[in-house]
């Protein structure tokens, strides 16, 4: 395997953030002796000298609060069939009268939630037991799973859960709105119905070698407290560039070399990155208004840019004040020419991707927009009423104005909407106290904001992630073909030890599971990561001897063709499993594998390699 490049001239001194660094002592991605485990990471197993010795003599130890993403599990047991729930199609419902206002931020007797990427208690997973006996060796993945979410904030929701309706509003609103396709979309674009098509439109094609080589290695920015976490969320991919956030920087890389052309300074830490491109290039960030002191405190999410993500260059930086207050944002989309941005304890606001004029911003009254979802529509989630009796909206937005093009109210009792598609809409919501980890019932909506069927998720049997508190940030869970696709829990495989489980779809018009079902295959597990025209782009996890893949899947025929398959040497397989795939950044397109954390911490050990970004490429 090639090794990635030296760094350039006129560059940080290895190990120096923001360039590529050159490999250890036999290249990154070849075998090297053994390393000390990285933070948090129970020792990774080396491959046996020796004869196998028994099999185990019981399950390994499980984390405390649940396996971990790549945790063996026991298959779950049958799910019962279960009739039309709350949400299920019902005849609409006359307009109701607002609510009553509601107090502003700050109001005594509210509680309002830590700001971004605030530290979290850290904890130290278990260790689990390596088989003594003969057989196949445990894998890293995992051996690591419990380190990989050793901050997990559980927030414990509840209520009696209602029908709900959908109407029209004719309202202007103060919002914004939320995920999507990673490009920008089209102003305006209204959903007529669902999308039926299977498998045209696919543009990623199979190389003539899958095989991978690592094209370069960002390190991690050094962190000195052990309590400290640093936020490096963003990351963007052009034809010329793979742009990806450092800390107080944002730094554009050449996409087969690593090497660094440009760097765009920001004003603090990035609190949230835009998943879209403007179709002309623009991409945008929330950043902290300033650089954090050498306490590490966090600052306020309030300052707002747009730049040219092949150019690193700044178009603008914005904030929003409010009665002498900036306000401070968590989350940021675009959709067409619109920068939206939303997540915080005020509302919501917009701008003009390309000048940074304010299209709309947040106004006083009983409701609020609380985040958007862009891509190809512009989708708000809205919440009206006091605090602790709130009830939720799902809006179509026009991206240029902000006024509303349908209204479709959440059931009674929940408490959060996350967008998982804008075209169609489709959202989901957490249950009762199920929460932290995906949604358990989604929602189906038509062209017009009606509802076409509710999908509940059986507890226990579904693998995905959604961040806590965000309305755009489902992981390993995506919409095309008219349906749902989701992936299954791990169970048991066909080899000893071995683990495996699968996406399987529902349709979007019944509810339904369709019968489809993509197989990881024998010691592999998958997830999707998007679309591309009718076929599904997923994610494939190996075991501890085999690289990780990505595949396509044609949604006609289920049939997959590996895109790309990354090195199987210790190093990479090591340095990999530090980006569990349901929180990492991963972006793929055209042959290239690109994959980045979110937020930065202090190594379990001083010799410990770090990383922030990996990048991949087949031939």
């Amino acid at each position: 395997m090639s090794q990635p490049p030296p760094p350039p001239p006129n560059q940080p001194p290895p190990g120096g953030f923001g360039a590529p660094q050159p490999p250890p002592p036999g290249g990154f991605g070849a075998p090297q002796p053994p390393q000390g485990p990285g933070y948090g990471y129970p020792q990774a197993p080396q491959p046996p000298q020796a004869p196998p010795p028994a099999p185990p003599q019981g399950p390994p130890p499980q984390p405390p609060q649940g396996p971990g993403y790549g945790y063996p599990q026991a298959p779950p047991p049958p799910q019962p069939a279960q009739g039309p729930g709350y949400g299920y199609p019902q005849a609409p419902q006359p307009p109701q009268p607002a609510p009553p206002g509601q107090p502003g931020y700050g109001y005594p007797g509210q509680q309002p939630q830590q700001p971004y990427g605030y530290p979290q208690p850290q904890t130290y997973p278990m260790q689990p037991q390596v088989p003594q006996g003969g057989g196949r060796k445990v894998s890293p993945q995992l051996l690591i799973i419990v380190a990989s979410v050793v901050a997990i904030a559980l927030i414990v929701g509840g209520g009696i859960w209602y029908a709900s309706s959908s109407g029209k509003d004719d309202n202007s609103k103060d919002t914004s709105a939320g995920p999507g396709n990673p490009s920008g979309g089209s102003d305006g674009d209204e959903d007529k119905g669902g999308d039926t098509g299977t498998s045209g439109g696919a543009k990623e094609k199979a190389p003539g070698d899958p095989s991978a080589e690592v094209l370069f290695q960002v390190p991690a920015p050094e962190v000195k407290d052990k309590n400290q976490i640093d936020s490096v969320v963003g990351s963007w991919l052009t034809d010329s560039v793979y742009a990806k956030a450092g800390v107080n920087k944002i730094v554009g890389y050449d996409p087969d070399s690593g090497s660094a052309k440009w760097t765009l300074p920001l004003a603090g830490q990035t609190c949230a990155g835009s998943p879209e491109i403007t179709e002309d290039g623009v991409a945008a960030v929330v950043t902290e208004a300033a650089k954090r002191n050498s306490k590490g405190d966090h600052q306020s999410c309030t300052q707002v840019t747009a730049f040219e993500a092949s150019t690193g260059k700044k178009l603008w930086t914005k904030s929003v004040d409010i009665s002498g207050s900036k306000v401070a944002f968590g989350e940021i989309t675009i959709s067409g020419s619109t920068v939206a941005v939303g997540g915080g304890y005020s509302g919501g606001a917009a701008f003009d991707a390309r000048s940074g004029k304010v299209l709309w911003q947040p106004k006083v009254g009983s409701c609020e927009d609380v985040g958007y979802a862009g891509g190809d529509q512009l989708v708000a989630v809205r919440k009206c009423g006091d605090y602790g009796d709130e009830k939720y909206q799902v809006q179509l937005l026009d991206p240029k104005t902000g006024s509303v093009k349908w209204t479709y109210k959440v059931p009674a009792g929940i408490d959060n909407a996350k967008v998982i598609s804008t075209k169609p809409v489709v959202f989901g919501v957490d249950a009762g106290e199920i929460t932290a980890s995906g949604v358990t019932d989604v929602f189906s909506l038509d062209g017009s904001g009606k509802l076409r069927t509710k999908i509940t998720l059986a507890d226990g049997k579904y693998e995905h992630d959604c961040g806590v508190g965000k309305v755009h940030d489902c992981k390993g869970i995506t919409v095309g073909n008219d349906k749902l696709y989701v992936p299954t829990k791990e169970h048991d495989g066909t080899a000893q030890y071995s683990q495996t489980n699968e996406i399987i779809s529902f349709s979007l018009a019944t509810g339904k599971t369709t019968g489809d079902k993509i197989d990881a295959g024998d010691g592999y597990t998958i997830f999707p990561m998007r679309m591309d025209g009718g076929n599904v782009i997923a994610y494939k996890d190996g075991p501890y001897d085999k690289g990780a893949q990505v595949v396509s899947v044609n949604g006609a025929s289920l049939k997959a063709s590996e895109l790309l398959e990354t090195p199987s040497s210790e190093t990479v397989l090591k340095a990999i499993s530090g980006m569990v795939p349901e929180s990492a950044e991963l972006l793929y397109t055209d042959g290239r594998l690109f994959m980045g954390k979110e937020l930065v911490s202090k190594p379990y050990s001083a010799d410990e390699k770090e990383y922030t970004a990996l990048g991949f490429g087949a031939k």
